[in-house]
């Protein structure tokens, strides 16, 4: 193992459990002139507290989910604030969003046995299909462009009328409404505060698209130069390089990125054929868009690679590889379970989807099913010796 200082360890292990998921390696636009720019800059993932802001000029490019923890934080608190739009995001109004927990809940957790485990069964099931329905494409449907179904067009319909109850400002709502269906791309959790930020009169919502980033701020296809003190990248993250930027090589001596070509699968998001006795948490397909926590999606995961080590040493083997077989028909079902929702045919961009532009993130089912399929590993899906 090579760590980012350059030192190296060498660990033996009969087993290995890679727990790096999938939003950890920070994503930076391929805009130019990004390191000529004179002030500081810096990804959101990696904000530098050193940086002061009060009072200056401040560029935050994105308005993903990466903006939306940090945008409402800065509305009033720089000198100005541009905040550079490539595609408005639907808003999930929820008022509670940031609020704490009552008094009253702790107490039923501390004092009422088994609550806990109550309350948790409980948010599962309410959530374990959400609003799938609402996200699945009816090709029926003749308006495909703004919504895939009837149940979508409905929820379309009231994230529209949320945001015209939040924004008083005829422009700035019409740069704000979405023109793709809700879910092709995340949603953000909001209580009203990203409208709020955009509304603040310090605050620019520009929807011109980036020509170049310049030594004094940010250039628009328009020829207009935004000037800018510090520029902040709340772009997301690389959500389709899994495992990187570690090389894992298997039985066969190929390193897995090679394996994949870019193209990252694996049979639940957990094993991929000729790399044996090695597990991935949050791997391919295995995130939740609106249908549950992923935390239950890695729980899953844990319990079925500790299981599958129980397993194969209870059988008196040392090694594990998924079957090929298995694998490619897992990867079918996923296409086509991903191809049948609305992240699968809207052409809008978005992380669930990899540089082929197939549907390398998301589990196209309910979370259900998910728990069950990894309730207990089946031997008979892998190559034993």
């Amino acid at each position: 193992m090579r760590a980012a200082d350059g030192s190296e360890r060498v660990h033996a292990c009969d087993a290995v459990v890679c727990a790096v998921g999938q939003l950890n390696r920070p994503s930076f636009p391929a805009l130019p002139g990004r390191e000529t720019f004179a002030g500081p800059t810096f990804h959101s993932a990696a904000w530098d507290d050193a940086v002061p802001l009060e009072g200056r000029r401040v560029a935050v490019i994105g308005t993903g989910a990466s903006a939306a923890q940090f945008v409402p934080c800065l509305a009033g608190r720089v000198g100005h604030l541009d905040v550079y739009q490539r595609t408005p995001p639907w808003l999930l109004p929820t008022d509670d969003y940031e609020n704490p927990f009552p008094p009253a809940f702790h107490d039923l957790l501390a004092l009422l046995p088994n609550y806990g485990r109550w309350d948790r069964l409980w948010q599962f099931w309410i959530m374990h299909e959400g609003l799938l329905s609402a996200a699945r494409v009816d090709p029926t449907w003749d308006r495909q462009t703004e919504s895939v179904s009837e149940a979508n067009d409905l929820v379309r319909s009231m994230l529209v009328d949320v945001l015209r109850a939040q924004v008083d400002d005829d422009e700035l709502f019409e740069k704000m409404v979405p023109h793709f269906p809700p879910f092709a791309k995340r949603a953000l959790r909001d209580d009203g505060r990203w409208a709020a930020a955009l509304a603040h009169p310090d605050t620019d919502l520009v929807t011109t698209p980036i020509a170049e980033i310049t030594p004094r701020g940010v250039r628009t296809v328009d020829g207009a130069e935004h000037p800018a003190d510090v520029i902040v990248f709340g772009t997301g993250f690389r959500a389709s390089s899994f495992v990187a930027p570690m090389r894992v090589v298997g039985s066969g001596g190929v390193e897995l990125n090679e394996e994949w070509g870019g193209d990252a699968r694996a049979y639940l998001g957990i094993t991929v054929p000729g790399f044996p006795n090695f597990f991935m948490l949050y791997g391919p397909n295995t995130n939740l868009v609106i249908n549950g926590s992923i935390l239950v999606m890695v729980e899953c995961q844990v319990r079925y690679a500790v299981e599958a080590i129980g397993r194969l040493l209870h059988a008196g083997h040392r090694t594990m590889s998924c079957r090929r077989d298995v694998h490619e028909r897992y990867g079918r079902e996923m296409e086509e379970g991903n191809a049948h929702m609305v992240w699968g045919v809207a052409d809008v961009p978005t992380w669930y989807r990899n540089a082929h532009g197939r549907v390398t993130q998301n589990w196209p089912f309910d979370l259900h099913t998910y728990w069950a399929r990894t309730r207990a590993p089946d031997l008979a899906d892998y190559e034993l010796a």
